[in-house]
């Protein structure tokens, strides 16, 4: 028997649209469910001034189809460089929705990050004034930490010493990948949230490693051991509005994917809420789909709830995403994730 869900139409509080003909193929598979969407500043050069923020705003909505709504907020790319005054005006203009942090050499075009954490407490205390949100890639760096526990190191290392001096500074923790990360929030009463990508709620390390290496699944943060997947699913499906929906879904053409050096990052805009109805469905949760993906991004970015729906439709037979979406730079695969979905946005 089918079955329906009918939530507020879904935002997007993390993800990776590229510029130019990549801009172009991508941005329809978000802006087809999606009302809004966080978008990353890491292009190449990255967008670090209000100015550049305001020009790649104008790029999305050029490349949006006639008619659409969909709305892209803007981020800044946190520099040692980055000026306090321009920040604190991106984000009075209604422009710049947060700031990114990077940590230098964390992922995908992020070399321009923050290295002496030191240089960038001047605006990360202006932010705490205006109470504008740091989005964080938790990650640290270090040669010697292995790369499944960078995450909790960053938490010790990093994070909790910025929030402990930086007192009100909102901080979202992008794209969690561990049990440690989901205790912190939990152990945390304010100014905190985090976001949890569509991918890390379905595979697990051995999904990209068992049986040969599978580039499609390989991401930054990396997917870490089972019990941090279900870590990470108890969270996503709690209810709890310190958990939200950051899809993180960022495309990249096969050849680089496929390739001796693969590139990070699962492409899963094309099909993200029919697998979340899925995921939400196996843990007894899909009262609380509309939480994670439409109220709880809204109510910690201090926006409103979207009033138009979206509805999802449980079928008898498995729903056909396409494999790949085309686009002028080449082929980018969409995220399979290795087991029939039968749920479909109607």
């Amino acid at each position: 028997m089918n079955k329906t869900v009918t939530i507020p139409r879904p935002d997007d509080w993390h993800l990776h649209l590229r510029d130019g003909a990549m801009l172009k193929a991508v941005l329809p598979e978000t802006a087809r469910d999606f009302a809004r969407a966080i978008i990353m500043p890491n292009l190449v050069p990255p967008v670090v001034t209000a100015a550049q923020a305001r020009a790649y705003h104008d790029r999305i909505l050029a490349a949006l189809a006639p008619g659409s709504r969909f709305a892209p907020l803007m981020t800044l790319y946190l520099t040692e460089e980055t000026d306090p005054d321009d920040v604190a005006a991106a984000a009075a203009s209604g422009l710049v929705h947060a700031v990114k942090l990077y940590p230098a050499g964390a992922t995908t075009n992020s070399a321009s990050g923050v290295s002496d954490f030191d240089n960038v407490r001047a605006v990360l205390e202006r932010m705490a004034e205006i109470g504008l949100p740091l989005c964080v890639h938790g990650e640290v760096t270090d040669h010697d930490i292995d790369i499944f526990d960078r995450e909790a190191v960053f938490i010790d290392r990093v994070l909790d010493p910025i929030r402990r001096a930086t007192p009100g500074l909102r901080v979202v923790m992008e794209h969690i990948t561990t049990a440690n990360g989901v205790d912190y929030v939990q152990s945390s009463t304010r100014d905190l949230g985090a976001t949890i990508t569509t991918h890390h709620l379905i595979i697990n390390r051995n999904h990209i490693l068992v049986g040969g290496i599978k580039p499609h699944y390989y991401c930054l943060p990396v997917a870490k051991r089972e019990e941090h997947r279900r870590a990470l699913r108890a969270a996503a499906s709690s209810g709890d509005p310190r958990f939200f929906l950051g899809t993180d879904s960022a495309p990249h053409t096969d050849p680089n994917k496929e390739s001796a050096c693969g590139c990070a990052g699962c492409f899963t805009a094309t099909n993200t809420m029919p697998l979340l109805a899925h995921v939400f469905e196996e843990e007894n949760a899909l009262d609380r789909l509309a939480a994670f993906a439409s109220r709880n991004g809204p109510a910690f970015y201090r926006l409103p709830v979207n009033q138009d729906t979206l509805t999802l439709t449980r079928a008898d037979t498995p729903t056909d995403f396409p494999p790949r979406i085309d686009s002028a730079d080449g082929p980018v695969t969409v995220f399979d994730p290795g087991f029939p979905v039968y749920w479909r946005v109607s």
